[in-house]
């Protein structure tokens, strides 16, 4: 399945979305190590990471429980750090498919594979991304997980190694080469001013929301 979506796309796309998948495989070793060193059995951030599959809720959820919250209220405050797939999946409803396939295709919704999906200028390099991507996503976190769990058996604290470092430091090489332009600039500045001015008063997850409305700064007409 995958030789036909890797034949879709332009080479650069298809190394973006190697490196994506990737720095999620590392976030995930994090992850997984951060779990092994809260005491959590190997199967639970293994479980979450197959069937949730979705990084800030399950942070959030092992947070909470660690620090001796009801899983409840863990899985509550995942599922308001994720209501922002409602949009999503309205968003790429004609990229995922319909019956089973639309099933696993919604199963592989994240803000990786929305971006890369919706970026692309014609439906058939937009469904090839978004499924490039969310099956990238979906082999390499678990994978990362797994092996982070075994890791944090041995290290008493994994955030010494920095590996929470590593997706935004892709992240932001790859977004660079967009920063040439004044436009991107203004409204690439604007949205990180008002994420970081949200932080404080907002839920995890919602200041990135919020700093979607930077998209308004700027017109083409600044584009240098």
């Amino acid at each position: 399945m995958l030789a036909p979506l890797y034949s879709a796309l332009p080479r650069d796309v298809v190394k973006a979305i190697f490196l994506v998948c990737l720095a999620d495989g590392v976030v995930a070793v994090s992850y997984g190590s951060l779990a092994g060193s809260l005491g959590f059995p190997l199967w639970v951030p293994l479980a979450l990471s197959v069937i949730v599959m979705a990084g800030a809720s399950e942070f959030i959820f092992i947070g909470i429980v660690a620090a001796g919250g009801s899983p409840l209220a863990a899985a509550a405050a995942g599922l308001l750090v994720n209501a922002r797939h409602i949009p999503f999946g309205i968003a790429v409803s004609d990229l995922t498919g319909r019956g089973w396939r639309g099933i696993a295709g919604s199963h592989m919704m994240n803000d990786e594979s929305v971006v890369f999906g919706l970026s692309r200028p014609d439906k058939h390099q937009q469904r090839a991304a978004y499924w490039l991507c969310g099956t990238g996503i979906a082999l390499c976190w678990p994978a990362g997980v797994l092996g982070g769990s075994l890791m944090g058996k041995l290290l008493p604290d994994p955030s010494v190694i920095g590996l929470d470092s590593v997706f935004p430091a892709i992240m932001l090489a790859l977004v660079i080469p967009s920063l040439k332009k004044k436009v991107t600039r203004k409204r690439a500045g604007s949205g990180a001013l008002l994420a970081l001015a949200t932080v404080p008063w907002l839920p995890a997850g919602l200041p990135v929301l919020v700093s979607l409305a930077g998209l308004v700064m700027g017109s083409k007409k600044n584009e240098q």
